[in-house]
C-alpha cells in the first residue's frame, strides 16, 4: 500500500522508486532478523517441551524460517539490483512480488506450526 502511494505523492517516479527501494530494504532486513531469531530461539523451545510433536514441528518451524530467509536474502541481493539498475523490470518486479508473496506464506506457516506446538504443550500439560 506505500510504495503506490509513494508515486502518487513525490514530486517525481525516480524519487519515489528511491524511497521504495528504501523502504524494501529495511523490510528485507527486518524479515532477516525476525526469521534468524525464529530459528535460533527454535531450539530452546524444541527441547523444553519435551513432546512427540515437538521435533518435526520444531523441524517444519527452522525449515519454513530459513525458505523465508533466503527469499528475502534473494530480494535484496539477487532481485533488488536487477530492478536498481532498470533491468527488464516487468520480469524483477514480477520476480519481487513473488519472493514478497512466498515470504509472507512462509512466515504464516511458520505461525500456523507455532501455535500448532502451543496447543499440543497446554494438552500435554493439562
Amino acid at each position: 500500500m506505500v510504495v503506490p502511494l509513494l508515486f502518487i505523492y513525490l514530486p517525481t517516479p525516480a524519487i519515489a522508486g528511491s524511497m521504495a527501494a528504501h523502504l524494501f530494504s529495511a523490510q528485507t532486513w527486518l524479515s532477516c532478523a525476525c526469521a534468524a531469531s525464529l530459528l535460533l530461539l527454535n531450539r530452546p523451545m524444541q527441547r523444553d517441551l519435551g513432546l512427540s510433536v515437538a521435533p518435526q514441528v520444531g523441524i517444519r518451524i527452522a525449515v519454513h524460517a530459513g525458505l523465508g530467509l533466503f527469499c528475502a536474502m534473494l530480494a535484496e541481493w539477487v532481485i533488488a539490483p536487477h530492478i536498481l539498475v532498470r533491468e527488464d523490470l516487468q520480469f524483477w518486479h514480477r520476480l519481487g512480488s513473488a519472493s514478497y508473496l512466498l515470504q509472507w506464506l512462509f512466515a504464516l506457516a511458520v505461525f500456523r506450526l507455532l501455535l500448532r506446538r502451543q496447543t499440543a504443550g497446554e494438552a500435554a500439560q493439562a
